[in-house]
């Protein structure tokens, strides 16, 4: 494995699926195969479970791993090109990626949407300048499109916990009072709709997500219907697509409470953290016996070391 942006890089569900159950039953297992290699975490954005999950992973599989927080370990990156380089930002990714290249033998990346213009974002100027210049492979740790380590690992939780075949999995928009990029649910129903699960997406009009993303895919915008006799409920907000980075609604009605909760089929309550409560969810929702959001949470760690082993079987 050369790249880990989207789906389609992981190959077989199944087997990575596997894989992962096989990781998490024995973490250390693989604890010499990163022996003398070196990761480097690059974050324009900040993290928590994305930074400490991927390096946790790492170090199982016996990496050194060195951590870059661009805003706060050095200055700002040119990521344009052709512009005159008068402002604030000394370095363009040009040249600064290549050198990191030359440190390390994977990289991840971490930046999210500017919401400033939609064809960059969509294009992901960020993420595509690494892959292009790095001369190693290149993890995406979330861009302005995608997070698919989040969805891996939503999805091995989802196995983890399914009591059928082939359980009913909603994604629903919930408010929030920052306008939030459309990766997690991007990458949600995009990874979803490769596995064997009736997917449904419900949110007010106006947040139809990208089709590219949600072609084929069943989409609700009455959240109590979609509700009904639901395994898993996935809670998210996103900005819209179609108006760009807007807001549109915060409407409090789509918050997810006990009472939309009792519509479902006893139903787990999933949610990528950090969750706004009594926004996104209610405190009786979240707390709740069906909450499986630390399991899921965890399971970063797993997604992470799955695709980070396969890496760096690639390049032995």
């Amino acid at each position: 494995m050369k790249r880990f942006l989207t789906v389609d890089d992981i190959g077989d569900l199944k087997i990575a699926l596997q894989e992962a159950v096989e990781v998490k039953k024995n973490p250390y297992a693989w604890d010499t195969l990163g022996k003398n290699k070196t990761i480097t975490l690059i974050f324009f954005n900040s993290s928590l479970r994305t930074r400490l999950s991927t390096q946790k992973a790492a170090m199982n599989l016996g990496m050194n791993v060195i951590v870059l927080d661009v805003n706060k370990d050095g200055w700002k990156l040119e990521t344009e090109f052709g512009v005159v380089m008068d402002g604030d930002k000394p370095e363009h990714l040009r040249e600064a990626v290549p050198v990191i290249g030359r440190y390390c033998d994977i990289i991840g990346v971490r930046s999210f949407a500017s919401f400033e213009d939609k064809q960059a974002d969509y294009e992901e100027q960020i993420l595509s300048q690494f892959i292009e210049f790095a001369g190693v492979p290149v993890i995406s740790m979330e861009s302005a499109t995608r997070h698919p380590m989040q969805a891996f690992a939503d999805l091995f939780t989802i196995e983890e916990y399914k009591t059928k075949e082939r359980p009913k999995v909603v994604l629903t928009w919930a408010p929030h009072p920052r306008a939030l990029p459309q990766a997690v649910p991007n990458s949600f129903v995009e990874w979803m709709k490769e596995a064997d699960l009736d997917l449904v997406v419900t949110h007010p009009e106006g947040y139809e997500l990208a089709t590219e993303f949600t072609k084929g895919v069943n989409v609700e915008y009455d959240q109590k219907k979609a509700f009904e006799n639901a395994d898993f409920i996935y809670a998210k907000n996103w900005a819209s697509y179609t108006e760009y980075g807007k807001i549109l609604s915060q409407d409090r009605s789509w918050t997810v409470d006990e009472e939309k909760m009792a519509l479902t089929n006893n139903a787990k309550f999933m949610h990528c953290l950090p969750v706004r409560r009594n926004m996104i969810v209610s405190d009786g929702v979240i707390d709740s016996e069906n909450s499986i959001v630390i399991d899921e949470a965890a399971n970063r760690v797993v997604s992470a070391q799955v695709v980070i082993k396969r890496m760096l079987e690639s390049i032995k």
